[in-house]
């Protein structure tokens, strides 16, 4: 089992805007005969699902889907080489891997910027064009799984193009993972999310490698 989720710590980089990340102690050992930590943190913390009510009216929350949604086979694409903020459509995506017509339920794509989280040029990560997301959903996506902070650009403007596309048809959006090069290209993920019902969830992302 392979760890594709960035750990929970204090003061750790969010989407601008978001609650900022307090991890402390409550009670201790000493103190108190138990350690217990005081979490303080938005729903869409460090790795995470975003459910379609996140930016859909009306859409499912997370307590409306089931654990079987979130386990299954997946595609990791590969995209080295990006540049900062560069938006990446269907043309750049289908050249860079073999993109059957159906694609498994799980589409994670694997952009190398993991390794940038907790500093400023995650922020300038790049983006996923909409017309590649509406293909992907096309061929059978269900989960759109990213390493970056998210698969539209951040901080640019306020449009979501490519959360339109994937929460508007129901389904559902895995932000910030970390460790894809450590799985193969055809992969079975998981994605375990604390038991919220709202509008997304941190997750313990999984790959299961044989």
């Amino acid at each position: 089992m392979i760890d594709l989720s960035h750990p929970i710590v204090d003061g750790m980089l969010v989407y601008p805007g978001d609650p900022a990340v307090h991890v402390s102690s409550a009670l201790s050992l000493e103190g108190d005969g138990v350690a217990v930590t005081s979490l303080r943190m938005g729903s869409h913390t460090g790795t995470h699902i975003d459910a379609p009510s996140h930016t859909v009216a009306g859409g499912r929350t997370l307590g409306a889907v089931s654990l079987d949604e979130l386990v299954g086979d997946a595609l990791v694409v590969r995209m080295p080489g990006l540049a900062p903020r560069e938006v990446y459509g269907w043309e750049r995506l289908s050249a860079a891997a073999s993109i059957p017509d159906r694609v498994p339920p799980i589409v994670a794509i694997d952009t190398g910027w993991a390794q940038c989280f907790g500093s400023s040029r995650a922020l300038e990560h790049p983006a996923l064009g909409a017309d590649a997301a509406r293909e992907l959903v096309a061929r059978g996506m269900r989960i759109l799984a990213v390493d970056t902070l998210s698969p539209d650009p951040t901080g640019s403007s306020s449009d979501f193009p490519v959360h339109d596309v994937v929460l508007g048809a129901d389904g559902l959006i895995v932000e910030n993972l970390c460790g894809l090069d450590a799985v193969p290209d055809r992969v079975r993920m998981g994605f375990f999310p604390l038991r919220l019902d709202g509008d997304g969830a941190p997750v313990r992302a999984v790959g299961f490698v044989e």
